[in-house]
């Protein structure tokens, strides 16, 4: 499933991936799988809504408060937030 958000490499090596993802009101990633431990470091306060395989729940994010998941969380990110929502997430090759 394609997602609505934008996404931004900024960095793409051998070592990370540091991608900026930026969230319209209702806008997702679209479903999918981590091949890589990852950070997200939110640029925002706010709240995005998480879609599992197991179902729905909400995380409230806080700006530059950074979050830790490890390879092979597949999910669907959605902004929960009246307006806009950004994030920053690193990938670790």
């Amino acid at each position: 499933m394609a997602g609505t958000a934008k996404a931004t490499v900024f960095i793409d090596n051998d070592k990370v991936i540091v991608t900026e993802w930026r969230f319209g009101k209702g806008d997702s990633t679209g479903w999918h799988r981590h091949g890589h431990d990852y950070v997200v470091v939110p640029l925002m306060d706010g709240t995005v809504k998480l879609v599992t395989k197991d179902g729905e729940t909400f995380a409230e994010m806080k700006t530059g408060v950074p979050y830790f998941r490890s390879e092979g969380v597949e999910h669907d990110v959605i902004n929960a937030n009246d307006g806009e929502y950004a994030f920053i997430e690193v990938e670790l090759k």
